[in-house]
């Protein structure tokens, strides 16, 4: 059975699946990514993780996988396959796409985790249908998958989409970016949860609790979600001002609390836009799957522009 490899790797976790097809799951795994052990075992991890995934796949349906996807965090060139740059794995200038390629003996695709789960959520989850969409994951930081015709859109150097580094407060909280009053300072889950944590004087406290304090009426909590909702309204209406989605794709830890963030973040883009067209704002749909389900989607789209066996890439 013709299948591939996809593998979403992540500063704690991989997650890994075999992918038919029909786009239909044939396997599922999961490993510890081991950081602890440093950048170089990290690196081993993957590339064995990868090949048990492909052992697996020739001894299950008979002919290993086709193609695979994987999907890392940091600055990634997609172009040369290079994860160029990934902190929490203590990352530089990686040639992964060529030493799995030369590991697993197939065509290999590499993706940055954001934009890869970004191509699931336009192509399979809550943007399917769109031909022009952003999808906004809300996690420890804010980046950005913008999507176009199937396809997302990575930039001349890489860095297309990373909105949570868009200044919505001027001379506001210094960033590790280097700037002050970045997006990611004020409207991702771990600002608020830091946020939170100083208004209820509790250092445990996070941003799950900051949401379901706001649903209870805390005023303190509702103080703190205002201003959250509000910077992540002024820069998703820079965002759509350049880029004009149809449909806008919020995601990640904080678009948990569900209709406590959707209500009002629809309601204050709403109050900001002037000429522009307001897109649809959903929920993303494929939860913490989308890394690895674009990932196949990667790997997939590889066989269908290669009809024959290409050169393994270097």
């Amino acid at each position: 059975m013709r299948h591939v490899i996809a593998l979403d790797v992540g500063g704690t976790g991989m997650k890994a699946a075999l992918v038919g097809d029909d786009g239909a799951t044939l396997h599922r795994a999961r490993r510890a990514t081991g950081r602890e052990r440093g950048p170089d075992a990290v690196l081993a991890g993957i590339l064995d993780f990868a090949a048990e995934l492909r052992a697996h796949g020739v001894e299950r349906y008979g002919e290993p996988a086709g193609a695979a996807g994987v999907a890392v965090p940091g600055i990634v060139d997609e172009r040369t396959g290079t994860a160029v740059y990934a902190a929490n794995l203590g990352w530089r200038d990686v040639p992964l796409r060529a030493l799995l390629a030369e590991r697993l003996g197939m065509p290999v695709a590499l993706g940055h985790d954001v934009r890869t789960g970004g191509l699931a959520e336009g192509r399979i989850g809550a943007g399917r249908g769109a031909d022009r969409f952003l999808f906004v994951p809300l996690g420890t930081g804010i980046a950005g998958a913008i999507g176009i015709d199937g396809r997302v859109e990575s930039g001349a150097h890489g860095f297309a989409g990373e909105i949570g580094h868009i200044v919505v407060r001027p001379g506001g909280a210094p960033c590790p970016c280097g700037q002050r009053g970045c997006l990611e300072r004020y409207a991702s889950a771990s600002a608020v949860t830091e946020a939170w944590a100083a208004a209820c004087g509790d250092p445990d406290a996070d941003a799950a609790d900051c949401a379901r304090a706001v649903a209870s009426g805390d005023p303190n909590a509702v103080r703190v979600w205002d201003e959250a909702v509000g910077a992540l309204a002024d820069g998703l209406v820079t965002a759509l001002t350049l880029l004009d989605p149809r449909t806008l794709i919020i995601g990640g830890g904080l678009a948990e609390a569900g209709h406590v963030l959707f209500r009002p973040l629809r309601d204050a883009v709403r109050q900001r836009v002037t000429f522009q067209t307001l897109p649809t704002i959903v929920p993303a749909a494929l939860g913490d799957t989308a890394g690895c389900l674009g990932a196949g989607l990667l790997a997939h789209d590889l066989l269908t522009a290669t009809p024959t066996t290409p050169e393994v890439s270097t």
